[in-house]
């Protein structure tokens, strides 16, 4: 996988920016004062960037627009990266047990995860938040987790349906191999590539249907600083053509992390196929 990563030039350039920006904003984090960060000045309100020592300007209630920017990429960041763990963690146990075991189980299990995909996603994630009062964003990320992992485990599943028909699971099986050793032993180590190429593009996925979700006002609680709220400026056609640097900085954070991680999830996507590699 890194073989194929170095070969893509834009998959370098994508996992290094990937890098710097999370590494900065983690790092950044620790010393933003978050009470000077979310206290209202109305003397500086809608400063343009530069002007009175605000190096990305000021927004309508005069809070400096680059510590929000941070906690708001911290907080997507997090959410993105927290949902993006736990469902592809059920994706991958469901769609291994699916696969494996084939039979009425596999069936079970296919018409669960059917039940569930019949409505919309985003859908289901908008009527949970709405109906559950004070939620916090650990509340969002396990809705958003509970209706996320069926992709995965359709793919796992496929690939395990595939890998129990091979001779070394077999010969497990002759041996007397107990079925849950062999599952993750030998079964899960083989579709480890495929697992982190899906994990790739899942990210990137989950982070713009995050920000989709703040913007509509369907994801992260109010009052919590997100890049999604950071967008909602654009709604304003005043702010969207003449304070730009309310939106602009957010919009662009967003772009750039969705392109390196989908130049990146491209190249180990490659990797995981032996017909698509490059190398």
């Amino acid at each position: 996988m890194w073989r194929e990563v170095k070969n893509d030039k834009l998959a370098l350039i994508g996992l290094f920016f990937f890098i710097v920006i999370v590494a900065t904003v983690y790092l950044w984090y620790p010393f933003i004062d978050q009470a000077a960060a979310d206290r209202v000045n109305l003397l500086t309100r809608n400063l343009p960037p530069g002007e009175g020592g605000f190096l990305l300007g000021t927004d309508p209630s005069g809070r400096d627009m680059l510590p929000r920017l941070i906690l708001s990429a911290r907080n997507s960041f997090n959410i993105a990266f927290l949902v993006t763990g736990g469902a592809t963690l059920i994706g991958v146990f469901v769609g291994l047990f699916s696969g494996y075991y084939g039979g009425h189980v596999d069936n079970v299990i296919m018409r669960i995860i059917d039940f569930i995909t019949m409505v919309p996603f985003i859908m289901l994630v908008i009527v949970f938040v709405a109906l559950i009062p004070n939620y916090t964003p650990l509340t969002f990320s396990l809705i958003f987790i509970a209706f996320s992992w069926q992709p995965t485990a359709r793919l796992i599943r496929a690939k395990a349906l595939q890998q129990g028909e091979l001779d070394y699971v077999s010969a497990s099986k002759t041996l007397g191999t107990p079925n849950i050793i062999i599952i993750f032993r030998e079964v899960l180590p083989n579709l480890v590539s495929i697992i982190t190429s899906n994990l790739t593009l899942t990210l990137a996925a989950n982070m713009g249907i995050e920000t989709g979700l703040t913007f509509l006002g369907f994801g992260l609680p109010h009052g919590v600083p997100s890049l999604g709220n950071l967008v909602h400026f654009a709604r304003i056609p005043y702010d969207m053509q003449n304070r730009m640097w309310l939106w602009l900085p957010a919009a662009l954070l967003i772009i750039v992390m969705m392109l390196c991680i989908n130049f990146v999830g491209q190249a180990l996507n490659r990797a995981a196929d032996a017909k698509k590699r490059t190398i």
